[in-house]
């Protein structure tokens, strides 16, 4: 089985079972700069990618992982759809006063 070959944007999984993403690559100097899930950034040379990267992986559907926030501070129940009870303050922008 072959190792993936990074992509600025996507996400992969570690031979230890964590999520990262490419977040830039430089090719001159044959780096690969990654931000794990938690936010913690690093830079690995190629050689060193094939060894930790294991396999393609989806995004995280839960964003704020990389934010160091919990779903109380951002207020959204993600587990509750908002339904139609909710505003969207784009509407009042046409409005004449």
């Amino acid at each position: 089985m072959s190792k993936p070959n990074p992509a600025v944007g996507s996400w992969y999984q570690t031979v230890e079972g964590e999520v990262l993403e490419v977040v830039a690559m430089d090719l001159e100097e044959q780096s690969i700069e990654v931000q794990f899930y938690d936010g913690t950034v690093e830079e690995y040379d190629t050689d060193t990618w094939k060894e930790l990267v294991e396999s393609s992986a989806e995004a995280p559907e839960d964003w704020s992982g990389s934010l160091d926030i919990s779903s109380d501070d951002y207020g959204v129940d993600l587990d509750r759809p908002a339904g139609d009870n909710h505003h969207n303050p784009m509407d009042d922008l046409d409005k004449e006063e």
